[in-house]
């Protein structure tokens, strides 16, 4: 029987291996370029940059508006429209360029004004929102069409780039933040160059009148994934306005390893989104639902544990800088766990086409990380006790989910 059903799905399976191929070289390349920069900037400029970086991914959300979910649905169903959906996309990044000027001046006067200068926080947000996001968006058609492997060569090249980035980096004769934003916007560049390749040849066409009806699907996305990035990494914010610098260089190495676990979890979601927008009655059941859950539990949880073990018997493995804080990481030891089960269920809703619910989730789910962490931090201050407490912290987080994402599944999926 179970040969009988690995016959039935080895289509599936391949193409799953196909897509964890690509992630599985990128958490070995994403260590290299960890360790290489965590080690060359200190742990305050590596707190900045990293919040940057995050920041960055935030701010990407607004470019096209959202219409890249348009793109990757057409590329997924209707595959002979992505000529004309492509020169929608492209009409929607110009649209979008001035709002991302201005939600980017506005973030740094906020957040970053005492710590790094505009110039070199622009550099990082053109590499990531800009250059990065438009690679992304060349894999996301790839897979869409099913071209799992070339898009498994372009997210390991991505990260490539930025590691060798990172390693020359580190021999040069610089070791701050403004030095390493320039080859940061470089190394993303290139990716994107590369990744251009790789996109279908098609005819660039304008349709104004296609792209009505995706107009609110876009911006429900959009809204939705710049909702779900900040709750996402609020927390790297909201440390360095508490604890500055150093604090936060701290906190993003821990959330750095714990972010590794994603990476093969996230392979897993893209593949079953595609399954449930062909077939979104697939979850009625409570033992599919449990059963999908509880492994994405045990495969995050088991990914920390194996890397701290890892750590605890060679803890210079990943650097000095990093050295100072693995000791930590045993005490966050519930956090991917939480952390990806909420990053699932909101993959979820968009599968089904409940675009505007996923965003209302997330804005509530934004709302409580704030009211979380913001008396953590502010009560333990550089005390080391608010390591622990994180575990509860992204417990709290996946209940509400929980609760909100599955009262959502009642509803009928919407087809879009």
């Amino acid at each position: 029987m179970i040969l009988s059903q690995l016959k039935q799905q080895a289509g599936l399976i391949r193409d799953y291996f196909s897509v964890i191929s690509g992630s599985a070289g990128r958490v070995i390349v994403s260590l290299a370029y960890f360790v290489a920069l965590a080690n060359t900037l200190s742990i305050a400029d590596f707190g900045v940059f990293a919040t940057a970086s995050a920041t960055g991914v935030v701010l990407s959300r607004l470019v096209s508006f959202g219409f890249v979910s348009p793109l990757y649905r057409i590329a997924t169903v209707k595959p002979q429209l992505i000529g004309a959906y492509t020169g929608g996309y492209l009409a929607a990044i110009a649209l979008s360029l001035p709002f991302l000027a201005i939600a980017a001046w506005a973030v740094h006067a906020i957040f970053f004004g005492r710590d790094v200068t505009f110039s070199v926080f622009a550099l990082i947000i053109v590499a990531e929102a800009l250059f990065w996001r438009s690679a992304e968006v060349i894999i996301i058609v790839n897979n869409g069409l099913n071209r799992f492997g070339k898009a498994a060569v372009l997210v390991i090249f991505g990260t490539v780039t930025r590691a060798v980035a990172a390693v020359l980096f580190a021999f040069s004769a610089h070791s701050d933040l403004a030095h390493w934003a320039w080859w940061y916007l470089a190394a993303n560049g290139v990716s994107l160059l590369v990744a251009l390749w790789f996109y279908p040849r098609v005819r660039l066409r304008f349709v104004p009148a296609l792209y009505k009806r995706r107009i609110a699907d876009a911006l429900a996305v959009a809204g939705a994934e710049i909702l779900f990035y900040v709750q996402m990494e609020l927390d790297k914010l909201l440390v360095l306005s508490i604890g500055g610098p150093r604090i936060a260089g701290i906190y993003a190495i821990l959330m750095r390893l714990v972010d590794l676990t994603a990476l093969p979890i996230r392979s897993f979601n893209m593949m079953l989104v595609q399954k449930l927008m062909r077939t979104p009655d697939m979850l009625r059941s409570l033992k599919i639902k449990a059963g999908l859950e509880g492994g994405v539990f045990l495969v995050s949880t088991a990914a920390l544990a194996g890397l701290a073990l890892f750590l605890y018997f060679f803890p210079h493995a990943l650097g000095s800088n990093v050295a100072g804080v693995v000791a930590l990481l045993p005490l966050v030891i519930l956090v991917p766990g939480f952390r990806n089960l909420v990053e699932y269920q909101a993959e979820l809703l968009y599968a089904r086409g409940q675009s505007g619910l996923r965003t209302l989730n997330l804005a509530i789910l934004a709302g409580a990380k704030a009211l979380l962490v913001w008396p953590l931090f502010t009560h333990f201050g550089a005390d080391d006790a608010w390591v622990v407490w994180l575990n509860a912290v992204f417990a709290a987080l996946y209940l509400l989910s929980l609760v909100l994402t599955y009262r959502g599944l009642r509803l009928p999926a919407k087809r879009v």
